[in-house]
């Protein structure tokens, strides 16, 4: 680890402001509003290999969000998803699986899906765009499985129109291919489409969600489908070493995130536009504009490693954590961030946050 890696680490100790991110607690405090929430929440036992207690609770308000008859509690969205890509290949007699290349499950997972489950994907879409009926009907020959990311995330958190999704969602069933959503950033997603979130899941035959990231919990994530689709998910679960002793913690922030941050999400949508609008107003490019979530990619001129010093100079001078760090753009001489906008910022301004990251760049 470089010094400069080692000033990062030593500012964001010791922020006490945050732009991205919901404020950081101690582990001591952060049990401690989960001990305070059990007896909220009148969870008096604990689950035993993800039965009862604060799980089967869990996965009974996520299956009601999300209009689904059942849902199952994963430790990891890793391995949801490919319980629910091999339940439908399985059914479906064939490996291959149409899916955006930018997938998270093809850019961060170290070919895992692959390697473990024999996959073979097939791109969906190529590039940062979102999935439409038309690349769909592209793909020839029998499909075990139709996946589309909402929202994209290495695409700058994009999302397709609700026609553009409805369209898709109808190709899918038409052609009788079980349409999935890695609904990692669902909870983010539906401001955007102002509508239900069961509206929304309706137009997939199973959607995963995620709890460690717009909703602060410990870890965890849930899949919900069809009862009989998700009784074979527990069974995989188990087989891949996803059924844990106790589950209990990480449902239990789970089911804090959900009665607590949910309700915020069109607050961080709408302080993510407003930040937005502010740094297109500073002469910055941001993808999407306006974003289509609290989430999204800042392109700004100058070299990362330059803008990383000087990020490093202003957080530890303000105490602010103001992103997580800065990359090498496919443009020489550009540099680009993702901001992703949750709790921390709702006690700042637009136009001074827009201020500190136009001071990065060197006139």
């Amino acid at each position: 680890m470089s010094d400069l890696d080692d000033r990062l680490r030593a500012a964001s100790r010791a922020a006490t402001r945050w732009v991205v991110g919901h404020p950081r607690v101690s582990p001591s405090d952060a049990f401690a509003v989960l001990a305070a929430a059990a007896d909220e929440l009148g969870i008096e036992e604990w689950d035993a290999y993800g039965e009862r207690g604060p799980v089967e609770m869990l996965e009974r308000q996520i299956a009601d969000l999300l209009g689904k008859p059942a849902a199952v509690f994963f430790a990891s969205g890793v391995t949801a998803q490919q319980v629910a890509l091999r339940i439908w290949c399985d059914r479906q007699g064939s490996p291959r699986v149409a899916i955006p290349d930018l997938s998270h499950l093809l850019v961060h997972e170290e070919d895992g899906p692959r390697l473990l489950q024999d996959f073979r994907f097939e791109p969906l879409t190529r590039g940062p765009r979102t999935a439409t009926a038309g690349d769909l009907a592209a793909l020839p020959g029998r499909l075990g499985a139709v996946l589309v990311e909402l929202p994209l995330r290495d695409a700058g958190c994009r999302l397709p129109t609700w026609d553009e999704l409805v369209a898709l969602s109808e190709a899918a069933r038409d052609r009788g291919v079980p349409l999935h959503v890695d609904g990692a950033r669902l909870w983010e997603s539906q401001p955007f489409y102002d509508r239900p979130l069961a509206e929304i899941a309706a137009l997939a035959d199973s959607v995963y969600v995620s709890f460690y990231k717009g909703l602060g919990g410990l870890a965890g994530a849930v899949l919900s489908g069809p009862e009989d689709v998700m009784a074979e998910a527990r069974i995989w679960r188990r087989r891949m070493g996803g059924t844990l002793y106790r589950m209990s913690p990480y449902a239990l922030s789970a089911l804090v995130g959900v009665r607590d941050r949910l309700p915020m999400m069109g607050e961080y949508v709408a302080w993510a536009r407003s930040l937005a609008g502010e740094l297109t107003d500073r002469g910055l490019r941001v993808n999407p504009q306006p974003p289509h979530t609290n989430s999204f990619q800042l392109f700004v001129p100058g070299e990362a490693d330059g803008l990383t010093e000087r990020m490093a100079k202003l957080m530890e001078r303000e105490r602010v954590e103001l992103c997580w760090g800065w990359r090498a753009a496919d443009a020489p001489g550009t540099a680009w961030t993702e901001v992703t906008i949750l709790s921390g910022a709702l006690v700042l301004e637009p136009a001074q946050v827009a201020d500190w990251f136009a001071g990065l760049v060197e006139d």
